[in-house]
């Protein structure tokens, strides 16, 4: 088995569609035969539905979804409740023995805030602890993209930013799901390979924008630390993360 942990972003129209996730889950479980296996997910539509039914509006900024701290009960509500169980709950399904966790469980991570969005985290990693003792167990963790603040504050954390960070924290290989096949061009074709240079003349052009930058911003941040290619594929197709393991290109690779 190898030793070095995988961590899987989910996010988007995949955490909607039970069949979807059921196939990606089952795919988990044959890749947890060959790695420690931790996953991460956002929910930002479930977020959007439930800010609706208590009567909030939805802003973003650059990608980022804006948390003001009234909000927060109900956002940590729809991640680290209802999607992160549901989450579980499925993972369980595929005998992943799944752990559902904030990203505050353990010291796990601290957070820096971005006040501009208002009650945001930028997650950083810091106490591997509990999410080594979780692996060695042949656990797998499923955090949601919640964390606090130094008093005790909710905090919203973008979930590919979440990611990097748990990546960064247990030294693991990243691969960021997505609802398109990788990050593509202005053509709309598929960019096979990304690095600093190319990725910020592709932002400059408007071509990388919103949700896609930040995605690309956490890989190349983890890119630089790991000093390790970070993959950003699709979802749609499961058996693809088992030819990404086998070392045949797939999605988006970006290098550092």
């Amino acid at each position: 088995m190898n030793n070095t942990p995988l961590v899987l972003k989910m996010g988007g129209r995949l955490l909607q569609d039970d069949s979807a996730l059921d196939a990606l889950l089952a795919v988990c479980a044959e890749l947890k035969q060959q790695y420690p296996l931790v996953l991460v997910h956002g929910g930002g539509d479930q977020v959007d539905q439930w800010l609706a039914k208590f009567g909030f509006h939805t802003e973003k900024l650059d990608g980022q979804r804006i948390s003001p701290a009234e909000q927060m009960p109900v956002i940590a509500g729809a991640l680290a409740g209802a999607v992160n169980s549901h989450m579980v709950a499925r993972a369980a399904l595929q005998g992943l023995k799944p752990v559902g966790l904030t990203l505050s469980a353990g010291n796990s991570c601290r957070f820096e805030l971005n006040s501009k969005l208002g009650a945001v985290g930028v997650a950083k990693p810091q106490d591997g602890t509990l999410l080594q003792n979780l692996l060695a167990g042949g656990f797998t963790p499923v955090f949601s993209s919640i964390g606090h603040g130094e008093q005790g504050q909710l905090l919203n954390v973008n979930a590919d930013l979440a990611a990097a960070a748990i990546c960064q924290l247990v030294q693991g290989q990243l691969v960021l799901l997505t609802d398109v096949p990788g990050i593509l061009d202005g053509e709309g074709k598929l960019i096979s390979e990304l690095n600093g240079a190319e990725a910020a003349k592709l932002v400059t052009q408007g071509v990388i924008k919103g949700g896609m930058k930040v995605k690309l911003d956490a890989a190349l941040d983890t890119a630089q630390a790991l000093r390790r290619s970070i993959t950003v594929a699709g979802w749609q197709h499961p058996q693809d993360l088992l030819n990404l393991m086998r070392q045949q290109a797939v999605g988006t690779r970006i290098v550092c």
